[in-house]
Order: C-alpha cells, then structure tokens, then sequence
C-alpha cells in the first residue's frame, strides 16, 4: 500500500541533526514517505554554521512542482528559506500546485544564534506564507523576533499567538521549551480555542533539530488526515521522546534521536 506523502521544503543540515535530514527522518518514523525541496545548502556541525548557500528561486519552486504533479502531497511544511526572494516564489506556487495542510515553521536563527535568513525575509514571512499556513510554529526567539513581544509566562505566551494570528494563518503553536521551569508549556490556539499542552523539561543540551522535529512530526500525522489539535498533541509527544533519547554527537550540542521507534537499536 503506498503511503501518503510529506513535503519538506528547507535547507540542509550536513551535521545530519536537523533541516531535511531530521524531517525526512522523522516522515519515516512516522510511515510517511518524505519528499524534498531543497532551499540552501549549510555549512554546519554540532558546534553552529559556519555558512550557508541559497538556491536558486526557480530551482526550489521546479522541486515542488515535479513532486506535487507526479507524486501528490498529502501535507507540507517549510523550513529554512533563506531569502525573500524564495519566500515570494514558493508562496506563489503554492497557489499553484495542491500540497494540502502547511505548516510553517518560520526559521529565523540556529540554536546557536547563527542568523538562517537574509535581513529583508521576515516580512516576506509574515505577508507571504503566514497567510497560507494552516498551522504555523515559531519558538519564543522567533516570536520576538516577528511581533517584538517577549515571553516570559502564560500571559505574554498568549498574547503573542493573538499577535502572529493577525498575520493570517489558521492555528497558532507557540512552543515553551525557551522558558524556565520544571515543565515545557506549549499554547496552541485558532484564536477561538486555546489548548496548553505540558509535557515535562528534560536535563540536556543535546536539543539540535528539536523544532524541526516537531514541526514534521506534526506534518506527518497531518498527512494521515488528522485534525491540527490531535496533530500537534502527537507532535508534542513524538518529540518529547526524542529529546528525551537525544545523544551526544561532536564536540558542541548533539541532536534530538527519533531512533526510539526502531524495534532493535542493538
């Protein structure tokens, strides 16, 4: 039986932690067959980028729609993007092409700090992909960065997801895991219901990939038809275990491990 489908479109990881190589990891821990559109190649390894290099527009729009046209996309996420220009075009074919839910996960910086977009993508951001998203997914530095406004407790949480459901998309996740305590909250919302998903904070660096992660994860029960509350409630659980199981790798932060579906990790 063929197994439906995940687009990925987002940037390389060559340390193998994150961007499509932990998407297309996790739509296979998942049963979903993951396709790709590549947005930038990094230069990176467990200690940061050391650089990165951008895609042509046309490339990465004629990636989605080989796959679109010939494969089917039951759902889609987006990544690492670079470059307003390739924000423009890839929001611009999907208008054209069917990928069904998208999820946006509006990649700003690394973990490390190291800058992922050129200085004119934010906006493109907001006015070009928010509106099309089904569900967009920012981390509480990405929510300072796209409305200024700085989380610290369940209150500013939400009102920062009121804030970026302005911008348009249907659902909003604003993940905890940047804020203290003993617990990770994470606020999801469609602006009519609020659902706070808790889960417990685990005592480790090794987070490489963690969003990314999760934003598949979630991507992938999507594919299989899932409403976007039960999506994310599996996604928060999916990487719960992950970074509970993450492991060192190099000389800086290790990624998350999806390797705890695997029958036999002998």
């Amino acid at each position: 039986m063929t197994p439906p489908t995940a687009l990925t479109i987002a940037g390389s990881d060559s340390g193998g932690g994150a961007g499509i190589q932990a998407d297309l990891r996790t739509f296979f821990a998942h049963g979903v067959h993951g396709l790709v559109a590549l947005t930038a190649v990094t230069v990176q390894n467990s200690l940061g980028v050391q650089g990165f290099t951008e895609i042509p527009a046309d490339v990465v729009t004629a990636q989605i729609k080989a796959v679109a046209s010939d494969m089917g996309v039951n759902a889609a996420k987006t990544g690492m993007l670079a470059t307003a220009e390739i924000i423009r075009a890839v929001a611009k074919t999907l208008d054209e092409v069917e990928v069904g839910p998208l999820v946006v996960d509006p990649v700003a910086a690394s973990m490390t700090g190291h800058a992922l977009l050129r200085e004119d993508a934010l906006e493109a951001i907001r006015t070009e992909l928010f509106p099309r998203a089904t569900l967009i997914t920012p981390n509480l530095d990405e929510v300072g960065l796209l409305t200024g406004i700085s989380v610290s407790d369940p209150a500013s949480q939400r009102a920062a997801a009121e804030a970026l459901l302005e911008f348009g998309s249907r659902w909003v996740l604003v993940k905890g895991g940047h804020m203290t305590g003993s617990t990770c909250v994470d606020l999801l919302t469609d602006g009519r219901e609020y659902v706070s998903l808790s889960g417990p904070r685990f005592e480790t660096d090794n987070t490489h990939g963690g969003g990314d992660t999760m934003a598949s994860a979630i991507t992938s029960s999507l594919a299989k038809g899932a409403s976007v509350p039960d999506a994310v409630a599996a996604g928060k659980k999916f990487i719960e275990r992950c970074v509970a199981e993450s492991y060192p790798l190099g000389a800086g932060v290790g990624p998350v491990s999806p390797f705890w579906v695997l029958p036999d990790r002998r």
